[in-house]
């Protein structure tokens, strides 16, 4: 049940993990000819084992490998980035500063502080504190405040901000150019930043005297800006980070074709050497006490390697069932791509199919990929609630959740659409479905509510 909670990315390392504990487990097909093939069990039969279990060909030589993906593929190794951080590029910028050696301690306490995001979120009394304590320095808060004006002036724009208009200030700032669009945008942030991010943009024309276009561009400037001037290198690594799928789908003339990633299926074998001892130990345990010893230490590495390999065995066999399970529920929409064809589909459902326990088919959906012609997914993707219509057909909620997206996202953004009249709409189309649960299902797709929506 372990294994099969580790997701692909992961699986390599825990078999590198097993082969390091356990000699008698290696990587690598075992050869076509064994040496212990058809052995007589004339001298087996000694003490309370067979020898021959632990010579059986069909589970010695059990390989486990498939052939999906190409040696290059399994074996490709992923690069860490050496990039610098932003802290250490601020560090180097002040070298090009003329500080004194206590101005560029204080500017090296300031820029460790900075979280990923390039913000200060410490009062400058706390660093006046840390500065006195940890390097036994009396600075004043007067001073702390002018080198962090130092700092914020560091590449990139924005860093060493304490909060968002800070930051969009510090950039817009260096902006400007004698340009009225750019001046305009600095006095939003200035004067009228609560409204700002409150989209009373009506009260802010009025209170600017400008046209809606003018304020329209304006915005359009802010929007420019990068609120995480510090963290954004981080962030788009953490959002861009490797999935290996564990499963491919392939389809080709109305079939559908399911494979799974070679990384599931690893070469492993029994080694040859322990076998070998274990014949030798065995003969000798008759007489020999430490023989004896022998054979009980090699009894337990073969029985824990074998063991391995037939839960890695069934590892595989589980993932192919429940997937197999998922397709066949699911076809019309593997076939399609179109969301609204996903049907009802909780845990139990697959379960009863597979005949597996639900919580053997919730290890599994929790933690695996698979690639389609469509995108990437989890497993658990596929599963979704049901809701009835009017007919009193049971729909997923996945097909509602996909007409209300699209809803918002063709609404007029100048009138965006409110809970109640997304409600009415879904009831139009015939969804039985509370305003309650619109807004439910909106703040699970992530979308703010209709004011929060709303752009010249």
């Amino acid at each position: 049940m372990k294994l099969l909670q580790v997701p692909t990315m992961e699986l390599d390392q825990r078999i590198k993990q097993e082969i390091e504990e356990n000699p008698a487990l290696e990587e690598g097909g075992q050869d076509q000819e064994d040496e212990f093939d058809n052995q007589e069990d004339n001298d087996d039969d000694q003490e309370d084992f067979d020898l021959s279990d632990y010579l059986d060909d069909d589970v010695a030589d059990y390989k486990t490998q498939t052939n999906n993906n190409s040696k290059d593929e399994e074996d490709r190794v992923i690069p860490l980035s050496g990039e610098q951080s932003f802290q250490e590029k601020l560090t180097e910028q002040l070298q090009l500063l003329d500080f004194d050696d206590k101005q560029i301690l204080i500017a090296e306490i300031i820029i460790g502080n900075l979280d990923e995001s390039g913000y200060l979120n410490r009062d400058l009394e706390a660093i006046v504190d840390d500065i006195a304590f940890s390097m036994n320095l009396s600075v004043e808060e007067e001073e702390v405040l002018e080198i962090l004006s130092f700092v914020q002036e560091l590449d990139p724009a924005g860093v060493g901000a304490r909060n968002l208009q800070e930051c969009l200030l510090l950039q817009m700032r260096r902006k400007q150019d004698g340009d009225i669009v750019r001046f305009t945008a600095l006095k939003i942030l200035e004067d009228f930043f609560e409204e700002f991010t409150k989209k009373h943009f009506d009260r802010i024309a009025k209170k600017l005297e400008i046209e809606e276009t003018d304020l329209k561009d304006a915005l359009d400037e802010i929007l420019k800006l990068n609120p995480k001037p510090g963290g954004s290198g981080r962030e788009a690594a953490k959002n861009h980070q490797q999935i290996i799928p564990d499963f491919m789908l392939f389809e080709s003339e109305g079939r559908i074709e399911l494979s799974l990633n070679a990384r599931n299926a690893p070469e492993l074998k029994v080694s040859k050497d322990y076998e070998t001892m274990l014949r030798k130990y065995a003969e000798g345990a008759k007489t020999s006490k430490a023989d004896k010893d022998a054979l009980t230490f090699v009894r337990q590495k073969l029985d824990s390697a074998k063991w391995f390999i037939d839960a890695i065995k069934q590892r595989q066999q589980t993932l192919l069932l429940t997937m197999n399970a998922i397709l066949n529920y699911q076809k019309p929409y593997f076939l399609s791509g179109d969301e609204t064809k996903l049907r009802p589909m909780i845990l139990k459902d697959i379960a009863d199919i597979v005949g597996l326990d639900i919580s053997t088919v919730s290890r599994v959906a929790n933690s695996k990929y698979v690639q389609t012609n469509f995108g990437i997914y989890p497993l658990k993707y596929f599963f979704s609630e049901s809701l009835s219509t009017d007919s009193g057909e049971e729909v997923s909620t996945r097909e509602v959740k996909k007409i209300l997206s699209d809803a918002i996202d063709n609404e007029d953004k100048k009138n965006p659409l409110t809970d109640e009249k997304l409600m009415d709409l879904l009831n139009e189309k015939g969804y039985n479905i509370a305003r309650r649960t619109v807004a439910k299902y909106r703040e699970q797709l992530n979308l703010p509510v209709a004011r929060m929506r709303k752009a010249l």
